[in-house]
C-alpha cells in the first residue's frame, strides 16, 4: 500500500488566514480587493501544495471555487442589480466574512497574550489541594488495581472504533490541470486570425473536456474586458459571433 507523505504548515491555519496574509503583504484595502490578484495568488498557493504533496483541505477548495465564482461574475458585462436598482458586489460577502474572521483572530491574539501572562504566575501553596491531588492519584492507582479484563475490552473496542473512523477519513486532493487562462485566450484569437468572426460554439466545441471549456469561457471573458474582442447575436437559440475590435 503506498504511503502518502502530509505535511502541516503551521503559517495559515485556514483559507481566510491566507487570503489575509496576501491582502496585508500588498498593502491591500480589505474593502476593495482586487480579485484577479487574489485569485491567481491563492490557486498558484494550492498548486504548491500540491506539488509538495501536502492535503489540501476542503475548506481551501470551496474558498478557491468562492473566488473564481465572483472573479467570473465581475468579468460578466451585464452586473447583477440589487431591487433598489443599485449594482449588486459580488465581492461583498467574502469582505464580510475576512472582516469577522479578522476580528475573531485578533481577539485570539489577545487572549493569546493573556493566557502566556497567566502562565508566568506562580501560584501560592495551598497544602489543602495539595493533598486533594495526592489522593487523586492514588485513587487512580487503586482503581488500575482494580481493573478487570470486561473493562479492558471494552477500552479495546473504542480505541478500534476510533481507528477505524481515522482510517476512513475521506481525504481530498487537487487535481491540477494543463490549462491556464492566458493560454486559452491565446489559443481563441489563433482561432480567430485571418477570420472575419468566429462562432461561439466552434471555439467550445474545439475543447478536449469540460474543465477546458471552463478555462477558454474566462479566457473570452478577460478578452472582453479588455475590448480585445467583441460578441455579436446572431440569429437563432445562442447564435453568438466572437471579432477582434
Amino acid at each position: 500500500m503506498e504511503k502518502v507523505f502530509e505535511i502541516k504548515l503551521p503559517q495559515f491555519e485556514g483559507p481566510f488566514d491566507l487570503l489575509l496574509f496576501f491582502i496585508e503583504r500588498d498593502e491591500v484595502d480589505i474593502h476593495n480587493i482586487e480579485i484577479s490578484k487574489i485569485t491567481n495568488d491563492f490557486l498558484d498557493y494550492i498548486h504548491q501544495m500540491n506539488e509538495l504533496n501536502i492535503e489540501v483541505a476542503s475548506e481551501f477548495i470551496l474558498v478557491a471555487a468562492t473566488l473564481m465564482r465572483i472573479k467570473a461574475k465581475l468579468l460578466l458585462p451585464r452586473p447583477e442589480i440589487d431591487e433598489q436598482g443599485n449594482e449588486i458586489d459580488p465581492r461583498k460577502d467574502l469582505i464580510e466574512r475576512l472582516l469577522l474572521y479578522k476580528q475573531y483572530k485578533e481577539a485570539c491574539e489577545d487572549l493569546r497574550v493573556l493566557e502566556g501572562d497567566r502562565e508566568m504566575r506562580t501560584s501560592r501553596g495551598n497544602i489543602q489541594r495539595e493533598l486533594a491531588e495526592i489522593a487523586l492519584q492514588n485513587s487512580q492507582a487503586e482503581e488500575l488495581v482494580n481493573l478487570t479484563l470486561y473493562q479492558v475490552l471494552n477500552t479495546f473496542n473504542k480505541v478500534m472504533k476510533r481507528f477505524e473512523t481515522e482510517k476512513n477519513k475521506v481525504h481530498h486532493k487537487v487535481v491540477q490541470y494543463p490549462y491556464t487562462i492566458a493560454e486559452q485566450k491565446e489559443s481563441v484569437r489563433s482561432m480567430l486570425r485571418g477570420k472575419e468572426r468566429l462562432a461561439f460554439t466552434e471555439v467550445i466545441f474545439s475543447c478536449q473536456n469540460k474543465v477546458q471549456a471552463i478555462f477558454t469561457f474566462l479566457g473570452i471573458l478577460e478578452l472582453l474586458q479588455e475590448q480585445v474582442l467583441r460578441i455579436t447575436l446572431g440569429i437563432g437559440f445562442n447564435n453568438f459571433w466572437l471579432s477582434e475590435n
